[in-house]
Parts: structure tokens; C-alpha cells; sequence
């Protein structure tokens, strides 16, 4: 059995920081992550973004739990979801859409392959 533990999520220091990899419009949000990849198809981490819009690509399927920010997605087949800190989220395998960041967000993550 593996067990990761992420400590302080809140204020943890991010590793990665990239603008988003299909941007729409300005600002271009920028992403930091520090996560871990498992080799059982598990991905885990903490994720932040600053403002801005942008299609979801990931096709995993991915549940995460927002720290901290707002935001608003928008699956394509479907209603926007608001979102903000406290909230939880479970997006389902291919669940394609435009993320819309209106406050920093940050959440951690699990996304399974």
C-alpha cells in the first residue's frame, strides 16, 4: 500500500507553474501544481490557478476539493457549475468543458487513468 499525505494545503509551496495549455482570451490563467503519480494509474496533488478561461482537456476521471478562490465550469453538455472554497467536486471520465476562474483557486486532487 502507498499512502501520500500532503501537509499545510492551504499554504503549501507549488512546484510547477505553466500558463494553461488552451487558454481563452486574456488574462491567460496560470497553473502550479506539486503532485504525485502512482504507478497504479493514480494521480494526486494540490493545484492552483490564477484567473482567467480555458477548455478542460484531462479525460481522467478526477475528484478534487476546493481550498480556496471561485470559479465557474461549464461542461460541454451541460449547466454551469459555480463553485468556491469548501466545495467538492467529482468529474467523470471525458468531462470536456470551459473552467472560468474568477477568483485564485486551489484544490487538491485525485485523478484516476
Amino acid at each position: 500500500m502507498s499512502i501520500t499525505q500532503f501537509k499545510n494545503t492551504a499554504t503549501l509551496k507549488l512546484d510547477e507553474s505553466n500558463p494553461v495549455a488552451v487558454p481563452l482570451g486574456t488574462p491567460v490563467a496560470v497553473a502550479s501544481t506539486t503532485s504525485v503519480e502512482r504507478d497504479d494509474g493514480v494521480e494526486t496533488g494540490v493545484w492552483e490557478c490564477t484567473p482567467g478561461r480555458w477548455r478542460r482537456q484531462i479525460v481522467a476521471q478526477e475528484f478534487c476539493h476546493f481550498i480556496q478562490g471561485r470559479c465557474t465550469f461549464t461542461p460541454d453538455d451541460g449547466e454551469p457549475l459555480y463553485i468556491e472554497a469548501g466545495d467538492a467536486l467529482m468529474l467523470p471520465a471525458n468531462s470536456l468543458g470551459i473552467w472560468d476562474i474568477q477568483e485564485t483557486v486551489r484544490k487538491t486532487y485525485v485523478l484516476i487513468f
